[in-house]
């Protein structure tokens, strides 16, 4: 079966198709600047790499690229789009609805729209991807993998606020975390990678890249997780604060910022961009600091001190525990922020191997010593190839059904 994976953004769109069960990637790209006169089509298949340059208005432009390209003569990797029998969507929140991946129907659609005043950012760009696959796919079945469906295990004592109960009872304001697919991906490749049964594994998982976030995993189920009611808590990331004391906003309030300004501020103007004021890329801040820039080395020393003081809180959730995973950009690339967070961890039974994780560069590798009591493990995510195995299962199950 030939399964289409759709990430949909704001401006972009990610893709990927896979041969499943094997799943192997028969191509990927992304169409970028979508509503710009400058889009740009990055188009892999095998070997070769095809770049188109055109204007594309809208996400449904941005579709027909994507399958055109898929069904080229010379650059695509299928004759036909009926080769293409499912199709797996990222939605990025599905409330307290949806515990897993679910087959889009008319109902599900309704919830996804409803969870737009939840994630207005994400959810109705994976709304328009959605429909314009189904529109240039009528026949192939629709899978929306959410987000938040991992942490639905939290128990209630880690996703409640402690703010008037009535605020949980009207408006669903509770922790929900992000990042789902990836640190239920990573979790199940730690387990593999230890030996340990999935759901006896327990794990602190790491997703860093320009979005961050933490989550502790108990016997294979997510118990805690550090964003929040928004991706915007938690852990220091590339443009947002991450958790901060919420009375500096009144204070800046009453020094004339309004609503907008804070919610730049907030999620655009922070985290290692307002720290160093030069950029809020990892690889930028590392080059600067090494050069002696003293803000961009402030900057890498919060995020890892921030990272760190996660690891120690949800060691004690978690009370027993078998491997730390890093992931994303930064924890699968950065070998200066591995060893920085991994510093005075030895009371959790960590013995960082320095020469192993200078060498470990967008590996699955443990990059502790065989003496550490916790393994702490490079593990790449791959959150498409997560999508493509949901979306294969529900679409064999539909196609058993009588």
């Amino acid at each position: 079966m030939k399964v289409l994976v759709i990430n949909a953004g704001s401006s972009s769109i990610k893709y990927q198709l896979y041969d499943m069960p094997d799943r192997r990637v028969l191509a990927k790209g992304r169409v970028e600047r979508i509503g710009d006169d400058q889009s740009e089509l990055f188009h892999t298949c095998g070997d070769e790499t095809v770049t188109r340059k055109e204007p594309v208005a809208d996400h449904e432009r941005a579709m027909e690229l994507i399958l055109d390209i898929l069904t080229d003569p010379q650059a695509g990797a299928v004759t036909e789009l009926a080769e293409i029998a499912t199709v797996g969507h990222r939605v990025v929140h599905g409330g307290e609805e949806f515990t897993g991946s679910m087959i889009v129907n008319d109902q599900v659609l309704a919830s996804v729209e409803r969870f737009v005043d939840l994630a207005p950012l994400h959810n109705p760009h994976n709304l328009v991807g959605i429909r314009a696959a189904q529109a240039k796919l009528p026949d192939a079945t629709q899978v929306a993998c959410f987000d938040t469906a991992f942490h639905t295990t939290l128990p209630e004592v880690a996703y409640m606020y402690a703010l008037p109960f009535e605020l949980y009872e009207r408006f669903r304001v509770r922790r929900y975390g992000f990042h789902g697919t990836s640190h239920r991906y990573v979790a199940r490749r730690a387990a593999t990678l230890t030996g340990i049964d999935k759901y006896q594994s327990n794990t602190i998982t790491c997703h860093l890249g320009n979005g961050c976030s933490i989550a502790a995993v108990q016997n294979g189920r997510s118990v805690d997780t550090s964003m929040g009611f928004t991706p915007l808590e938690g852990l220091v990331m590339g443009t947002r604060t991450g958790d901060f004391d919420p009375a500096i906003l009144f204070y800046l309030a009453d020094k004339g910022y309004d609503l907008t300004a804070l919610n730049t501020l907030c999620n655009k103007k922070s985290g290692l961009l307002g720290l160093s004021g030069a950029s809020n890329d990892m690889r930028t801040l590392e080059k600067l600091a090494a050069e002696g820039n003293s803000r961009a080395e402030l900057a890498i020393e919060v995020f890892c001190y921030r990272v760190r003081k996660y690891l120690g809180s949800y060691f004690a959730v978690l009370n027993e525990l078998h491997a730390i995973v890093l992931t994303g950009g930064i924890g699968e690339n950065c070998p200066l922020v591995r060893k920085l967070i991994c510093q005075n961890l030895s009371q959790m039974g960590i013995e960082l191997d320095i020469g192993v994780n200078e060498k470990a560069i967008g590996q699955e590798i443990a990059i502790t010593t065989p003496d550490s009591k916790v393994a702490v493990l490079v593990i790449p995510t791959n959150e498409e190839q997560a999508i493509a195995g949901d979306a294969f299962e529900l679409a064999a199950q539909v196609a058993k059904s009588p």
